[in-house]
């Protein structure tokens, strides 16, 4: 049988990057092991789901690289479906109508809460209940719950965990108002679409059981089950806002790459020896779900500015000069193409510091102006009355200067030895001139990328 595997997030808001690793753990099982990875929208919450987070989650899977195989399955399109698996159940006898009113059941819980014990839904009542004694209310269907035993689940990151049978009860599978609900409708869903490897986070541990009594019910096989750790703050708490971003864009929009963050989530949770860094290439040749750890994650993101450093560090020159052009657009910063293949020349020296995207277009701004740039507030403090006059004789000497990497580079050597002062004497004030910064690539390279007849304006303009 193939493998396949599915992610099922609700449309209730952002994609959290939780989510985010867990799609990401579906897809390489599924790509490991030759199978399909797919996607389900589960959005059977009608007041809560909105076509918006739909589309903040496809938006985030696609710049993750975790594209589905198959067109999106929507939940609240099966409920037809769902219904009718309820109703078979009740026709075999494995499940019952229930008839009681929310009124009833608000008072058995406030019942089982006084004598401090858990509430245990008893519906025995309704199990051998004659049709013409029903009462005049729409009546729920209820699963039949095992009495006796464990429910065991061989999990495949957890391990074997089992549950007593004692401690289910007759959950509802669908509403008395005709709607199914979460549990039977995921159930319902998994086996119609084939799936046949459930990987999600440990949270849905104890849902598992549950849904297992509609699988065995029904007769159906039950799929295989990984329920992988959460993913927590450095502080062991739940990962929220305050720990910093959490939503998948946002780690978009910071300037993070999609192959770094997916590399670090790899990493948060899954370990294969000593390595970190690794590509997705590489990884579906080891992918194993059982290297997946049991204890909850912590976020860090201190190191995950480092992996996105690592891998923009060895990305495409062009890709990157695409995505800072398109930051410095963004950012309102106006470039004609000159100032674009400035930034293309400059890329290799510009990422070799540059932690994310957004460090990478402010570095990079300098060179996209047409004319002298803005000047920060050190930068312009540095241009003391001597720094200009070594300006307006760096630019008498440079006239003549041919104007390759290399040659700058010499020609700015010759300059401070036949003066008798330091090459950061010369290089800082020029620095400033031409970026209006304190720092920047190399001196020879901001030269050569900008041209002889923009980096004499900008000398002459800070000179004066």
């Amino acid at each position: 049988m193939s493998v396949r595997t599915r992610f099922a997030p609700s449309p209730t808001g952002y994609l959290h990057i939780g989510g985010a690793r867990t799609a990401l753990f579906n897809y390489l099982f599924a790509r490991r092991h030759g199978g399909q990875y797919l996607l389900r929208i589960e959005d059977t919450d009608r007041q809560r789901s909105t076509q918006e987070a739909v589309q903040q989650i496809l938006d985030s899977l696609e710049w993750l690289g975790l594209t589905p195989d198959e067109p999106p399955v929507f939940q609240s399109t099966r409920e037809p479906r769902h219904a009718e698996v309820a109703r078979e159940l009740l026709a075999r006898g494995r499940a019952y109508l229930a008839y009681d009113t929310p009124e009833e059941l608000a008072a058995m819980r406030a019942a089982a809460e006084a004598q401090k014990r858990p509430f245990k839904y008893d519906g025995s009542r309704w199990m051998t209940l004659d049709p013409k004694d029903a009462p005049s209310v729409p009546p729920a269907i209820r699963i039949k719950a095992p009495r006796e035993g464990d429910t065991v689940v061989e999990d495949l990151v957890q391990g074997t965990v089992r549950v007593s049978n004692a401690e289910l009860d007759d959950m509802i599978i669908l509403r008395s108002d005709g709607a199914p609900t979460y549990l039977h409708a995921v159930v319902v869903d998994d086996h119609d679409m084939a799936i046949t490897h459930v990987i999600r986070g440990d949270d849905h541990l104890t849902n598992t059981f549950r849904q297992c009594m509609v699988y065995d019910a029904m007769g159906w096989h039950r799929p295989r089950f990984a329920h992988v750790p959460l993913i927590h703050g450095a502080d062991g708490a739940k990962l929220s806002k305050r720990h910093g971003a959490v939503g998948a864009l946002e780690f978009r929009d910071q300037g993070f790459l999609p192959e770094a963050v997916c590399n670090y989530l790899l990493r948060l949770g899954w370990g294969h020896g000593d390595t970190e860094i690794i590509s997705r290439e590489d990884v579906l040749r080891i992918f194993d779900i059982a290297d997946v750890g049991r204890a909850a994650a912590r976020m860090d993101y201190a190191k995950l500015l480092h992996f996105n450093g690592v891998w923009l560090r060895q990305a495409d020159d062009e890709r990157l000069t695409k995505e800072v052009l398109a930051r410095l657009a963004k950012h309102g910063v106006a470039f004609g193409t000159l100032g674009g293949d400035r930034v293309r020349m400059l890329m290799p020296d510009l990422k070799s510091r540059a932690k994310t995207l957004e460090d990478l277009a402010s570095s990079a701004a300098f060179a996209a102006f047409e004319g002298p740039p803005p000047m920060d507030p050190k930068a312009k403090a540095l241009l003391t009355e001597e720094a200009k006059a070594r300006l307006a004789d760096l630019a008498r000497f440079l006239t003549d200067a041919p104007w390759e990497r290399q040659d700058l580079d010499s020609w700015l050597r010759d300059y401070a030895e036949v003066k008798g002062v330091k090459l950061g004497q010369v290089a800082q004030p020029l620095r400033v001139a031409l970026s209006g910064s304190t720092q920047s690539p190399p001196i020879d390279a901001v030269l050569w990328a900008l041209g002889r007849t923009e980096a004499m304006d900008r000398i002459l303009a800070a000179a004066e």
